[in-house]
């Protein structure tokens, strides 16, 4: 247990940065909104972007609720992070979940404050995901079946982040009170996708890394089989990208776009299928996140930029 007299304040400091870095998930949450935001209205033929007052809204709304993801995985976690991850900020003592429950509280707190001020007709969706949210604290009742089946497991919690997506392009078409276009369909899709490809990313370590007790596809599947999984994956969230790309009426570039960062993202895995190590599988993890990014950019955020620009 670490012996911990720091400031509340230092103590929350240190536990951001080392499980929920805030600089860097309000720039890819920023990129999220905007984009989820910028393709619905791009879909429905809008011209302009939606209120800047309601997207700044917006991300407080869908940061928050990230992190509150992430406050909720501490109590699902803390027995097996008590028995092998003991180096983590809770089972180390550096916070406790006590203090991680009045924090989650107030976040809660403030997002319907926030909400019922600014955005009354946002609590509808607000509490969808919060229903999901509360069902994902509580493993949906049967936390020993999804333990024990973990490809649901992952399933069930990637859940949550296409139905974030649903409240943040909602900043468009719900707040307009017109009707979803179809082409939300297949972003969600890439939403949830996406999610998949950085779970099994960030999982797969070469056999000198691994853990016991801890989760790691390599481990689940197999080391070179786990990298497959990884790839196909990604060639999913492809397809559905460059569908989803067909519904806003991209084009071909578009197309030449995903499709050259795949390529890019490819790079990193052959080279973990050639020499299994820390560094090829720290660069998975990289291009994971670099998919990621791309993808919201390339769906949303790039194409009603050029729109607000030129």
């Amino acid at each position: 247990m670490e012996n911990n007299k720091s400031s509340f304040v230092k103590r929350l400091y240190i536990y951001q940065r080392e499980r929920f870095p805030f600089a860097g998930y309000i720039i890819l949450i920023g990129v999220f909104t905007f984009s989820a935001a910028s393709y619905s209205r791009i879909c429905r033929g809008e011209v302009g972007f939606i209120d800047w007052k309601n997207y700044l809204i917006g991300v407080i709304t869908t940061f928050s609720l990230f992190f509150l993801v992430r406050i909720f995985d501490e109590f699902k976690d803390k027995e097996d992070d008590a028995k092998y991850r003991k180096y983590l900020p809770v089972p180390r003592g550096l916070i406790s979940l006590k203090e991680l429950s009045a924090i989650g509280v107030a976040v809660a707190s403030v997002q319907l404050f926030v909400i019922l001020f600014f955005q009354q007709e946002m609590i509808v969706l607000y509490g969808v995901v919060m229903t999901y949210l509360l069902l994902m604290r509580v493993e949906f009742f049967v936390p020993k079946w999804l333990k024990n089946n973990q490809l649901i497991y992952v399933a069930s919690h990637m859940i949550i982040i296409p139905l974030i997506d649903v409240y943040a392009s909602g900043l468009d078409w719900f707040l307009e009170g017109a009707d979803a276009p179809i082409g939300l369909l297949f972003f969600f899709a890439v939403s949830f996708m996406n999610g998949i490809v950085l779970e099994f990313g960030r999982k797969i370590k070469p056999p000198e890394s691994e853990e016991e007790g801890v989760l790691s596809y390599t481990k689940y599947f197999g080391t070179k089989k786990a990298v497959w999984v990884w790839i196909s994956v990604l060639s999913a969230t492809l397809f559905l990208s460059l569908v989803t790309s067909y519904y806003a009426s991209y084009g071909l570039i578009a197309y030449y776009f995903f499709g050259s960062v795949f390529l890019v993202c490819l790079v990193p895995s052959f080279l973990f299928l050639r020499s299994p190590g820390s560094k090829s599988a720290k660069y998975i993890e990289h291009a994971s996140s670099l998919w990621t990014v791309f993808m919201y950019l390339g769906l949303g955020g790039i194409p009603m930029l050029s729109k607000l620009i030129l």
